[in-house]
């Protein structure tokens, strides 16, 4: 919930963990003067003055002769912001220490597990659309989007206030896919329009193509448009699928999957499975963005979560730009950085 606050309202969350580290000097030095805590907490005297008055005010300190002390229910709103910013540490150090174990630029991690709660996808989403707001500017971006289950919930976390002040144009990095319609690229990029007040561009193309066809369809004048916004675009934002579960469900063949067995793939993103390692074991031809233009958007953004999925985030991030942002869940990351124990 503080990392909710601190994007939100920030101007909040340093007003809540100042008071917390009044409150905390308080209970520990108490009763303890006003110069003096002061001095500790590095504050001006005006400034301690102003909130310790709000918080007598409050009924969480007393003052007498001697200094200052917690009242009875100061201690306990002490008690209580002490779990609540201990977790909210605890989060912050996972974050970083996942973000470096990964040589990424930043990690945001959500509580629970999407292997075992449809509401932890939810709750990725959700994140997903803070990270996409501190991201892009006021005005004009593009977002390239890919198609998935997971991009559906981001899209579903959109709303027109993430729209306000910009002016977003939506392009799937991808032609259709032979799966159900509303996960498809083309079609989260028209809801994510939709949602947030903005605008959608669609990609009339197959998304997995023989390489002659390929050429072809490329220079298709309103195919060649698209995917010249696509490769112009302000984000990508895209998820890290398990390499089996995604090839069963794009239709290939007992070979092929045999194949991809005997590479040791883990993880597929943009038509390209990979091993651990992070090679390349094998690629779809296709039409959208490839992986290697990544380095070259200003931001990009994966969304992947569940414990079964931590094989192939850390596989697959081992081909992305360094300042790539991951947004996943505890399950994953613990999994990733200790095989699951805390």
């Amino acid at each position: 919930m503080l990392s909710v606050i601190e994007k939100v309202a920030p101007d909040t969350f340093q007003t809540l963990k100042r008071r917390y580290h009044i409150l905390k000097q308080i209970q520990k030095m108490g009763p303890i003067g006003r110069r003096t805590l002061a001095a500790r907490l590095g504050y001006t005297e005006r400034v301690l003055r102003s909130e310790v008055d709000i918080l007598k005010q409050q009924g969480l300190v007393k003052t007498s002769s001697i200094g200052m002390e917690c009242t009875s229910s100061g201690v306990e709103i002490y008690r209580q912001l002490e779990r609540i910013m201990g977790q909210h540490v605890r989060s912050k150090e996972l974050e970083t220490r996942l973000a470096n174990a990964l040589k990424i630029s930043h990690c945001i991690i959500v509580p629970g597990d999407a292997d075992e709660d449809e509401q932890i996808a939810q709750d990725m989403g959700l994140a997903a659309v803070k990270a996409l707001d501190f991201l892009l500017p006021a005005g004009k971006s593009v977002v390239a989007v890919m198609g998935g289950t997971t991009m559906g919930e981001v899209a579903d976390a959109m709303d027109e206030g993430f729209g306000a002040h910009r002016k977003l144009l939506f392009v799937p990095a991808r032609g259709g896919l032979g799966e159900s319609v509303d996960i498809q690229a083309n079609m989260i990029a028209e809801k994510m329009a939709r949602k947030s007040g903005g605008k959608s561009r669609a990609l009339y193309a197959p998304e997995y193509v023989r390489s002659d066809t390929y050429s072809l369809l490329s220079e298709e004048p309103e195919i060649k448009e698209t995917l010249q916004l696509v490769e112009n675009a302000s984000l990508i934002l895209y998820s890290i699928g398990s390499a089996f579960e995604m090839a069963e469900r794009r239709g290939m063949n007992t070979e092929t999957l045999q194949l991809l067995k005997e590479k040791n793939a883990v993880a597929e993103a943009f038509g390209e499975f990979v091993n651990p390692e992070g090679e390349i074991v094998y690629k779809l031809s296709r039409i959208g963005l490839q992986s290697g233009q990544m380095g070259r958007i200003p931001n990009v953004l994966a969304v992947a979560g569940g414990k079964h999925k931590a094989k192939a985030i850390e596989a697959y991030v081992k081909t992305v730009p360094p300042h790539t942002w991951l947004v996943t869940d505890e399950a994953a990351a613990n999994e990733i950085l200790n095989g699951g124990t805390l």
